[in-house]
């Protein structure tokens, strides 16, 4: 008798060819890593075409606003450090009385500057935000009637009070989120 091999379930393989082009996805996005300017300029070319299909169109201003409201959210965390200095200072405060920072005399340790949401992360939600508010942008059931530019008044002001919050943040906490105007050493430092 032969040996009866079990047939591979329609289950098993629509899961073996998605679990193959996930991995070729990630093989894509693992190879994009290390080209950051050209990861974003082609966001900033799809957000671009995104805003062309949003003029053209006259419509679907609620997807930009609430695309523009999470790209806002992701810059923010894009700029915060992961571990908030003001819960560390919270913390402090009733130990030593002094409020958490970074170091500013030579005895005390130096802490790194550590994004709460990294770079790529922060490329990679982004794009794909706007890739969804893209496909948004075809379908009529996300074009709601609105007065579009009490949007635009409503997330400047929103964009410009939770910057500034942010910077008075920065500034009382002592931590730049960039490396632009940090001194840079040299590694045959004589």
């Amino acid at each position: 008798m032969d040996s009866m091999e079990p047939e591979q379930t329609p289950f098993a393989a629509v899961s073996a060819h998605t679990s193959r082009l996930q991995r070729q996805y990630q093989a894509w996005l693992d190879k994009s890593t290390p080209y950051v300017p050209y990861r974003w300029m082609g966001t900033v070319g799809l957000l671009m075409i995104f805003f062309l299909r949003i003029f053209i169109a006259q419509g679907w201003y609620i997807v930009a606003y609430s695309l523009g409201i999470y790209l806002l959210n992701l810059f923010l965390a894009f700029l915060q450090p992961k571990f908030d200095p003001s819960n560390e200072a919270i913390d402090n405060d009733m130990e030593d009385g002094s409020a958490g920072g970074l170091p500013t005399k030579q005895d005390e340790e130096f802490r790194p500057f550590i994004r709460r949401l990294p770079e790529f992360k922060f490329w990679y939600s982004a794009t794909r935000a706007i890739a969804i508010g893209f496909v948004c942008t075809w379908f009529s059931i996300f074009d709601v009637p609105v007065f579009w530019p009490v949007l635009v008044v409503y997330w400047l002001i929103l964009f410009a009070l939770t910057m500034r919050r942010q910077i008075q943040h920065m500034i009382k906490y002592r931590y730049v989120p960039f490396s632009i105007g940090k001194t840079k050493y040299n590694k045959n430092s004589s």
